[in-house]
Order: structure tokens, then sequence, then C-alpha cells
């Protein structure tokens, strides 16, 4: 007869993982994720931020290379530099033949999630609370004089860049998320 030790041993328990293990095993998992959120969201937002700037420097260029191609800066259609990035803009600095475009050149390409059919060029969704959006701001200085000054909600800014491209921070209005160096 052939008997095995475990056969022998009745009071013998089975190998498992307690209630009590368990349950902190869960809890310490759930603490690193409570942790490892506000990092998480943080990043994110950081990363934002910097898609935004890049935009912002795409958009710079673009009107860079629109002045070295005319040797004027971008107009509404009645003589008055943009300010913003609104609907006409877009359209000129995209190809539209407006605007002093007259050969109708592509300066600025722009991803889908920068474009607002009624806005023109903004940010896009989630880079400011409750789905708001907003148009880059453009500050040019076509005077020449080598410095410019633009107001970022209460603060003012001064550098010598000849064009600048902005908008305010979602979480600080007064700083701008862009070109200025």
């Amino acid at each position: 007869m052939n008997l095995s030790l475990r056969e022998n041993i009745p009071n013998r328990k089975k190998t498992a993982f307690t209630l009590v293990e368990l349950l902190v095993v869960i809890s310490i998992i759930g603490l690193l994720a409570g942790l490892g959120f506000p990092a998480i969201n943080g990043a994110m937002k950081a990363g934002k931020k910097t898609e935004i700037a890049a935009m912002a420097e795409s958009v710079r260029t673009a009107i860079s290379a629109f002045y070295a191609e005319y040797s004027s800066y971008p107009t509404n259609g009645g003589g008055v530099i943009f300010t913003n990035t609104d609907k006409d803009f877009l359209t000129i600095m995209t190809g539209g033949t407006n605007g002093g475009n007259y050969r109708g050149m592509s300066f600025l390409e722009v991803p889908p999630k920068f474009t607002n059919s009624t806005k023109g060029l903004v940010t896009p969704l989630g880079f400011y609370s409750k789905g708001g959006q907003s148009n880059f701001l453009v500050g040019i200085n076509s005077a020449g004089s080598g410095m410019q000054t633009n107001q970022v909600g209460s603060k003012r800014y001064t550098n010598s860049a000849s064009v600048v491209v902005w908008v305010p921070d979602p979480s600080d209005a007064s700083k701008p998320v862009g070109t200025f160096k």
C-alpha cells in the first residue's frame, strides 16, 4: 500500500492568500495609484504646453516666411496687420490669395485639432478648462525698431523678436505660452 504523507495529516491547510493579505496588497496598489495620478496629470499639462509652443513657433516661422516672400506682413485685406490667428489669417497662411498672398502660397500646415471653422487657428480642446479655445495672439514689430512690447494679462513683455506668437497660460493668464524668449 502506498500512502502519501498529505493524506495522513487531516488538519493541514491548503496554500492560499488570506483576506488580510489581499486587502494589504490592494491598499498598497491604491496608494501608489493615488500618488501617480498627479504626476501623470502634470506631465500631460506640460506636454500640452509644449505642443502649443511648437505650434506658435510654426506660426512665427510662417509669418517670417511670408515677410521674406512679399516684403510685407500678412494683412486682413484692408491693410491691417493681423493681431491674432482668426479665420482670415488661417486662410491666407494656408494658400488663400487675399491679404497680400497674391501667389496663393501655403506658408503653414495646420493639424486638424488646431483649427476651428468659425475661429480659425486655435488652441486644441482640453488646453483650457471647460472646453474653451483661444486664437493665438500675434505681435509684429512692423516699424523695425528692434524692440517690441506686448501685453499678456496684467504683465508687459519686451523682446527683440520681429514676430512673437503666444496664448495665455491656462493656469496664469499673465504668462505667455509661445515664442517669447
